[in-house]
């Protein structure tokens, strides 16, 4: 099973927000997840997010593949997956 790590988005329309969640890749954009990481939300100025480092840090070492906005905010978060192996 591939996972991703990847933004499930939350919210009302035209409001969003989004949780990081750990994700078979297979699976749809809102549907099911495996473990909830953090949140994201980038209406506020500036965005706001909250990631649990252990948890991204296991997925991470365990070979879940992030996505190009996740990988952004845990570079930010200071969370790589080369520094941690």
């Amino acid at each position: 099973m591939a996972v991703k790590l990847r933004l499930m988005r939350m919210g009302k329309t035209k409001q969003p927000t989004y949780r990081l969640v750990a994700a078979d890749a297979r699976s749809p954009r809102n549907g099911r997840f495996i473990e909830i990481l953090g949140t994201y939300d980038p209406r506020a100025e500036p965005s706001k997010f909250r990631i649990d480092e252990v948890k991204a840090t296991k997925w991470l070492q365990n070979g879940a593949q992030p996505t190009e906005r996740v990988s952004k905010l845990l570079k930010i978060a200071g969370i790589s997956k080369e520094s941690k192996v």
